[in-house]
C-alpha cells in the first residue's frame, strides 16, 4: 500500500516543512490545521475552531469522504480556560461539523502556536469508508 502525499492548494496548503495530508490506503492523515490566512486569524477561537474545522472538512470531502470518517483529533490550544468546561458554543461547533457522529478529541494546551495570533490547531485522523 503506497502513500500519497497531499497539498490541498485550494483548502489550506501545505507548509514547507511537511505535507497537509498524507493518504494510504484508506487512511488520511491531516497534519495541523489554523485559521492562519483567514478573516478569524485574530478573532477569538470559536472563531478560529470554525475556520479550522471547516478546512479540515474540505480536505476530507475532497477525498470522497465524508465528516463522519474523521476518527480522532489533536486540539492544541493556547488557552485551555477557553475551552473547558465543554459546554455552550463549543458543544455547538462540534455538533455543526460532525452532528451525533463526532470523532475523539484529545484537547491539550501550549505555550504558544507558530503565529502569536492563533489559538487552535488540530491534526487529523480519518478512515475513509
Amino acid at each position: 500500500m503506497g502513500k500519497i502525499r497531499r497539498d490541498y492548494k485550494n483548502i489550506y496548503p501545505s507548509s514547507p516543512i511537511s505535507s497537509r495530508g498524507i493518504k494510504s490506503g484508506n487512511m488520511l492523515f491531516i497534519s495541523g490545521t489554523t485559521a492562519n490566512n483567514s478573516s478569524a486569524e485574530d478573532g477569538g477561537p470559536m472563531q478560529q475552531l470554525r475556520v479550522v474545522l471547516d478546512r479540515i472538512t474540505k480536505m476530507v470531502l475532497s477525498e470522497g469522504g465524508h465528516p463522519s470518517d474523521i476518527v480522532r483529533l489533536t486540539t492544541f490550544v493556547t488557552k485551555i480556560d477557553d475551552w473547558f468546561p465543554l459546554e455552550g458554543e463549543i458543544v455547538d461547533v462540534f455538533t455543526e461539523f460532525f452532528g451525533d457522529q463526532k470523532p475523539t478529541n484529545a484537547i491539550m494546551e501550549v505555550s504558544r502556536l507558530a503565529t502569536p495570533s492563533l489559538v487552535v490547531e488540530i491534526e487529523a485522523t480519518v478512515i475513509l469508508d
